[in-house]
């Protein structure tokens, strides 16, 4: 079987760039293991997440599933106090001024497999299988994927690119193509989530800022927080994020865990939760901060979490994923077009553009959990706000950040310094 990119993986990232190569009418194969629909984290859209759907052409199949509109996210401190808002907002291009920007809530399930079913309409070709081994030519070039499907049947799918989309599996890293995996920050957290029932969604009136249907966050302390998450009109979802050790020293199950930590790590979760119903069984997602080297070259490349994720309190994951699926298909079409036949690395400017985004998303959180106090005090100071409300809809891709990205790179500086002084 030949194909000009096989790619490897059918969630957003792996559906976004098909979607994206079909454009430059490049003929793409997706390989998908599991089937769908699939329940999956990462639930909430930032703002430019929002554009990014549009720009693939998806906001009348949104509108089908009736999702709910986020237009903000609410974020609680410890015993609920020092809270504070930061609407979803977008940039007219003409002026730069902002303006109101809904964005969507999603259900991944649903979600997911509404891109792999605009794929299959679109006449993209998919297939189930698990992707085993790398095919490469004589100049060690990959040059197409083997794989095996449910029913134990081998094949393989020749091509001219080979797209990772594999998420955290990481494929063309465990296969020694890419770099090692390399674990960042908040390597060692663990996230156990479910969706609910019968939860008290904010009313009218109860803040002058919190809609019904925005992204709620509750953090305890350091590492240790809680996301409520409307995804449909009957069903939220609820993930709790704590050290996967303190998880193990409690010596739960999962799901005892979840429902004792949801009553207790904020007043401001557990006031929602009285009469709540847990409706899935209660999951975990581990390691959710990475970075893989060296992670496009020529016939390959890696989308989103195949490369790097850093931390998802913010929501950005979805949204550097579908970012990267139609830049990556510019710079795919560049190269099979041999505009960067004279470089080492084809995609070294696309690699630099999607570590620049993920840079500036690593200092805005780096502070945050380092300094939650400062932090708070810097994101209401009329210097740094608008900066604080690009970054939280994800217009992170900027050589010349906002003021604020400066300004907390200074306050770590400081900090250490002055740690230096006292030791």
């Amino acid at each position: 079987m030949k194909t000009q990119v096989v790619i490897v993986g059918g969630g957003p990232a792996g559906t976004g760039l098909a979607i994206s190569l079909q454009k430059h009418g490049i003929e793409s194969i997706i390989l998908e293991k599991e089937s769908f629909p699939r329940l999956h984290v990462g639930e909430s859209m930032t703002g430019e997440c929002g554009a990014s759907v549009r720009a693939l052409g998806l906001e009348e199949e949104m509108g089908k599933y009736k999702y709910p509109i986020k237009y903000g996210t609410m974020v609680y401190g410890t015993d609920g106090r020092n809270s504070f808002y930061v609407p979803v907002m977008g940039r007219k291009k003409d002026t730069n001024e902002l303006f109101a920007q809904p964005t969507w809530q999603v259900r991944r399930s649903d979600f997911d497999k509404m891109l792999l079913d605009v794929c299959v309409d679109k006449g993209i070709k998919t297939i189930k299988g698990t992707a085993l081994e790398v095919l490469k030519n004589e100049q060690g070039v990959p040059c197409g994927v083997t794989y095996k499907t449910p029913e134990g049947e081998m094949g393989e799918i020749r091509a001219d690119m080979v797209a990772d989309a594999s998420g955290q599996h990481t494929f063309l890293s465990n296969k020694g193509v890419t770099g090692k995996r390399m674990m960042g920050k908040y390597a060692k957290q663990l996230a156990i989530y479910s969706h609910f029932k019968n939860v008290k969604r904010p009313e009218v009136g109860e803040d002058p800022n919190l809609k019904t249907d925005d992204t709620i966050i509750f953090y305890q302390k350091r590492n240790h927080w809680a996301w409520m998450i409307p995804i449909n009109d009957e069903l939220v979802s609820i993930g709790v994020v704590t050290p996967a050790e303190y998880f193990r020293s409690s010596r739960e199950d999962m799901k005892t865990f979840l429902k004792r930590e949801m009553m207790s790590l904020n007043p401001e979760l557990a006031k929602r939760l009285e009469g709540a119903e847990m409706v899935e069984d209660a999951h975990s997602c581990a390691n959710y901060s990475y970075q893989i080297p060296d992670w496009a070259g020529p016939g390959f490349i890696c989308l989103g979490d195949a490369h790097r994720f850093v931390d998802p309190i913010f929501s950005l994951g979805l949204h550097f994923t579908l970012v990267e699926c139609r830049k990556a298909a510019d710079a795919i079409a560049d190269y099979m077009n041999g505009k960067c036949a004279d470089m080492a690395n084809p995609f070294e400017e696309h690699m630099k553009f999607c570590e620049l985004g993920m840079d500036n998303a690593q200092v805005l959180l780096d502070v945050f959990w380092a300094y939650p106090f400062a932090f708070s005090l810097y994101i209401r100071d009329a210097k740094y706000r608008d900066g604080f409300i690009d970054l939280f809809a994800g217009r992170c891709y900027v050589t010349d950040p906002p003021a604020c990205i400066p300004a907390l790179r200074r306050l770590q500086a400081e900090v250490s310094n002055d740690e230096a002084v006292a030791a």
